[in-house]
């Protein structure tokens, strides 16, 4: 069974949420928080695989939630923030948080248990038209961090041309056909590049690839 934690301060979103997952048979809620910081005592207590974490809420929100969640040692929970088309200009900073992806509220049953499979199977959900506007739109370009920077010296030429292909939103089989290479090998050089960034997931090899500058915005359009 997945276990899922719920952190949202609106209690209809909660009890919404509930009723959609408690339809799952590998899906199960195993508790509630109404605020970010209620949100990390429960996530240390209750150890879900998966935080459905809102961003907006009193006190703690949910980006600030979801950066002490993923900094603490031991702890392997991914989380998934909930947004609303209103609030997309704080995706980018969710995801920077270490965040594995994002869902919007307004998402169809399906949509939501099978985000919820996909993140706590380890991999990233990841909109890839919906996220490359959001760091168009909304990322203030911070300067690159020169460990950034020499990060990707570490990385050959065909571990970062796999790079900027999952930053422009391809999945493994269009890396590979693009490339001429098999799946199998794009998935083992994407797994090599993010082992030598010490990158959580394909969000943060997006979020690094934009960052450093490897990808500008508006390419591949």
């Amino acid at each position: 069974m997945i276990r899922v934690l719920l952190v949202d301060d609106d209690e209809l979103v909660r009890t919404g949420l509930s009723r959609i997952i408690d339809s799952a048979d590998d899906i199960e809620i195993c508790g509630h928080a109404s605020s970010g910081r209620d949100g990390i005592e429960a996530a240390v207590r209750l150890r879900p695989d998966v935080v459905l974490m809102d961003i907006q809420m009193p006190g703690m929100d949910g980006i600030e939630a979801t950066r002490q969640l993923v900094a603490r040692s031991g702890h392997d929970a991914r989380v998934i923030v909930l947004t609303t088309f209103d609030d997309d200009r704080h995706v980018f900073e969710a995801l920077r948080a270490g965040a594995g992806g994002y869902l919007l509220k307004r998402s169809r049953p399906v949509e939501l248990l099978e985000g919820i499979r996909l993140v706590a199977a380890g991999d990233a959900l990841l909109a890839p038209s919906i996220t490359r506007r959001l760091i168009e739109e909304f990322a203030d370009r911070p300067v690159p961090d020169p460990d950034e920077l020499d990060a990707l010296d570490r990385l050959t030429e065909r571990e970062l041309e796999v790079l900027e292909r999952v930053a422009l939103g391809l999945n493994n089989t269009e890396i590979a056909e693009e490339l001429h290479i098999s799946e199998s090998t794009a998935k083992t050089h994407l797994k090599r590049l993010m082992m030598k960034l010490d990158l959580r997931d394909r969000v943060a090899a997006v979020v690094f690839a934009y960052q450093t500058g490897l990808v500008r915005p508006g390419a591949g359009d």
